[in-house]
This record gives C-alpha cells, structure tokens and sequence, in this order.
C-alpha cells in the first residue's frame, strides 16, 4: 500500500480486511461513525490516543497504521543508474586480451568506495560515478585470475569481490532493485565460498538475509531467519575469532528483526539478549560492513518498542543512545528515522517536522528515497492542510526542501 494514502486508508484497509463496519468499530472506540469515517477519507487525524484505540481493535501494532508494515521498509521506487545496471548484468566489461587490474589497486578502490557509502552525504550519486568501471575490473581481475596459477593472488581476489557485491547489494536494494540485489548477495555466497573465507561467507549470508528482509512476500522474513540461522550454526563449526564474533553477532540482529516483522515482539526481545551477549564480546566494530556492536544492538532494542508501538520505551531508550560513536550514516539516518516515527505515533507533528529537517541535513539522498521518511513529510503535510492550515504548521513546513517537500505534496489528496 502506498505510504502517501495516509493514516486514514490505512485504519479503512485493515477494518475492510477485517470485515468490520465502521459502525461496530467507532462503537467500540467510543468515537462516532461519523468521526471514524472523516479519519479514514483524511479529513480528521486521529490522537495518540484514538489510534491507539483503533488499532487495538483492529488487531494492529500502532506502527501498522503509521507505516505500510510494522517493519519492512517499502520498496522504493527503480532509481538504479543505467550505468550500474548495464556493468553488474555483464555489459562493458575489459575484454580477457587486456591486463587486469592489481589486487593492491581493487582492494583500494573497494575500500575507498566503501567508505563513501558509509560516510557520506552524496553517497548514492558518488557511487554511480564509480561502481560501473569498479564492477568490470574485479570481475575483469577475477576471469584473469581463475586462469592463472597463483593461488594466493586468485584468493585475494576473490575476497575483494566478496566485498564488492556486499556493496552492491546494499546500493541496489535503496534504490528499489530488489532483484539485482539478490543477484549481488548470491554473487558474495558463491565467491566467499570459493575464497573460503569463513567470516566473508557469514557476512555474504548476512546480505542475503538484509535482502529477503526487503522482500515483501508472505514468508520472505521467515526465510531471512532461515539463512541467517544457518550461518550461525555454520560459524560453530569454525575456530572462533573476533571477526566471526562480530558477524555472528550482526546475523542474530537479522533473525531479530525477522522476529519483529512477524510481530512475534517476545521472541524478538529473547534473542537479543544473545545480540547483546555478543556486541559487548565483540565491542564497537564494522566487521564485513555490519556496523555490528553494543550500539547497534541497542538501536534493535529501541526499533523493536517502537515496532510494537511502544512509542513512549522506544523514546526513553533513544535518549540514552550515542549514534555519533557509528561508522555508518546509514545507521545513523536509520536510527534519527525511528525517533520521527516513534514521535509519529505519539501525533507529536512539531518534533517530526524537526526530525525530518535533521534527517534532510544527515542524508539527503537517503531521505529522498526513503519511503518511510515520504509518508512521514507526507502524513505531516496531509495534518498541517486539514488541522492548522492558517497558523505555523503548514509555512514551517516549507521550511523542508523544496525536493522533499513537493514529494509529500505531490502525493497529498488536498494538494
């Protein structure tokens, strides 16, 4: 369901699934049919209070009515550059006549392009300049390299490409290729595999769960728990290090969320309590890209309240957190999103409005195709033109770029 409907679509789609009226549900909320039917057409915003009482009711987390899905991130629209998609699907590469490129030389790009995923704010439009010339000189590399005789330069290779398609499976899964992300994360298996690399396998494995994560069919999170599950049981059989430590750690926040996005709040909480056993062995890292440490065990801890509804716990345990200590602006945007939802679902517009402006100054492009943080803008435009649209909600409002603002405009009903 498109995030831009609004609240009121929502309650509506659940209450018609449900096969309730709107008479029996506003009884039951104390709240006139009437008043039930102005929510659910967009012309009133329901309290914290009665969307509370609404999704109690329908059998809902709050989060579900706020958001497409308690958990998944809605798939965002095909924003792929051609460039990376014609490279990644095997187009342009150097032919076999021409040398390859040295280890020493990809290991340095990959890290540097790793880097700026991570760090900066233009990440997307820096990785569309150079992913498409990096994609064919490591599969380049790795066609030389399965030809000729040195084992230990071939390995290294294959450890480079590991962490290429790691890479690429994070960048096509943000700009909505779900297909060519799953391509990616395969791509990690089976050249880990090749490399044996024990700790570049479980973090291929951890991609892999991140992407049936984003998938939106029945099942998919289950078999995300699946794959990850397996790794750990895989990481046993191995001699332990700190580096497996860390992936094993970041695979059992994967089968959390998995937990969650089956609204299995319980079992989600349960096990991570092993994530935190791990992250303070572990301690603050980025082992395979993971960002796995007490911190983002403690960012799971917040989402998974929030998910549930738990709005006011999720708040009172962001406080506590320190997202500067991160080596990712992902996670950071992640986790500044999950504190405007959380004051979503307490219908604090004023602190989403100012959350919204923080996460345009951390990660613009994040921002920009982020379908959650568009219903956010989208929800708090619809809100300012039904409750307040003669005081300072709506010019405020436009204090939000013009990009991020028209988005929500554009897909406003009254706009």
């Amino acid at each position: 369901m498109d995030a831009s409907l609004g609240i009121g679509k929502r309650v509506k789609r659940y209450r018609e699934t449900a096969g309730r009226s709107q008479a029996v549900v506003a009884g039951l909320c104390g709240i006139t049919e009437r008043y039930l039917s102005m929510i659910e057409s967009g012309q009133k915003t329901p309290s914290s209070k009665i969307l509370s009482l609404l999704a109690t009711e329908l059998g809902v987390p709050i989060a579900s009515l706020l958001s497409d899905s308690p958990g998944a991130e809605p798939q965002a629209a095909d924003r792929a550059a051609p460039d990376v998609v014609r490279t990644l699907m095997g187009y342009g590469r150097p032919s076999l006549k021409e040398p390859a490129a040295s280890p020493t030389d990809l290991r340095e790009r990959v890290e540097q392009s790793w880097s700026c995923w991570q760090t900066s704010k233009d990440r997307f439009s820096r990785a569309e300049e150079t992913l498409p010339a990096l994609i064919g000189d490591v599969e380049h590399a790795l066609a030389a390299r399965r030809r000729g005789s040195d084992a230990a330069e071939r390995r290294d290779v294959l450890r480079i490409a590991a962490d290429l398609y790691g890479l690429l499976r994070s960048y096509c899964r943000r700009v909505g290729r779900l297909d060519l992300s799953l391509m990616a994360a395969d791509r990690a298996i089976r050249v880990a595999e090749e490399a044996d690399d024990p700790v570049r396998l479980a973090g291929a494995q951890w991609n892999l769960g991140h992407v049936l994560l984003s998938d939106t069919r029945d099942g998919a999170a289950e078999e995300a728990k699946d794959v990850v599950l397996g790794a750990v049981d895989r990481i046993r059989g191995e001699t332990n290090t700190s580096g497996l430590t860390a992936v094993r750690g970041a695979l059992e926040l994967v089968a959390v969320v998995a937990d969650a996005r089956q609204r299995d709040w319980w079992k989600a909480r349960e096990r991570l309590k092993t994530a935190a056993s791990l992250g303070q062995e572990a301690g603050e890292g980025n082992v395979q890209r993971t960002v796995f440490g007490p911190t983002n065990v403690n960012l799971h801890a917040m989402s998974i309240e929030m998910l549930a509804g738990e709005a006011a716990e999720a708040l009172r345990m962001a406080d506590q957190l320190d997202t500067r200590v991160l080596p990712s602006r992902e996670r950071q945007f992640t986790f500044g999103l999950e504190v405007a939802r959380c004051h979503a679902l307490r219908r604090e517009d004023a602190a989403v409005y100012v959350h919204s402006l923080g996460l345009e100054e951390l990660a613009p492009e994040d921002l920009a195709r982020s379908s959650q943080g568009l219903a956010l803008v989208t929800d708090l435009v619809l809100y300012a033109r039904v409750s307040s649209p003669d005081q300072e909600t709506g010019p405020r409002i436009r204090m939000l770029s013009p990009a991020a603002r028209s988005r929500g405009l554009r897909t406003c009903p009254s706009a």
